[in-house]
C-alpha cells in the first residue's frame, strides 16, 4: 500500500503532478496525448509515467501501437479523494494543458477500458 510520503513524493515533480491530474480528469491518456498537453518530449513524459507506474499510482494498457495510462483503481480511497479535490480546485492550473489536448491533431481513438 502506498503511504502519504510515497504519494506526495511521486507527485512532487510538476510534470508528474500535471500528468496525473490530467489522467484523473480524462480517465486515461496515452503518451502522445500527454506529450501534446504538456508540450514536452516523449522520453521525458515516458520517464515520469514510469515513475508513477512504479509507485503504484498509475496502471497502463496497450491498445495497438498506443499505451494508455489510468489511475490505479486499487489505490486507497483517500488517494482518489486527494487527486479528485486537487484536480477540481486547480482547473486553472491545467487550463492550457487541456486546451492543447483539445486541439490535438490525430488524437488516437480509444476503446473503452476494462
Amino acid at each position: 500500500m502506498i503511504t502519504p510520503p510515497e504519494l506526495f513524493k511521486s507527485l512532487a515533480d510538476e510534470t508528474r503532478a500535471r500528468a496525473t491530474l490530467l489522467i484523473v480528469e480524462h480517465g486515461e491518456l496515452c503518451v502522445c496525448e500527454l506529450m501534446c498537453a504538456l508540450a514536452d518530449s516523449q522520453p521525458k513524459i515516458s520517464r515520469h509515467l514510469a515513475q508513477l507506474r512504479g509507485a503504484g499510482v498509475l496502471l497502463d494498457r496497450r491498445q495497438g501501437q498506443w499505451v494508455y495510462y489510468r489511475i490505479n483503481p486499487q489505490l486507497p480511497a483517500w488517494i482518489h479523494q486527494v487527486l479528485a479535490v486537487t484536480r477540481h480546485t486547480n482547473a486553472g492550473w491545467l487550463q492550457a494543458d487541456n486546451a492543447r489536448l483539445a486541439n490535438m491533431d490525430g488524437r488516437p481513438a480509444r476503446a473503452v477500458c476494462c
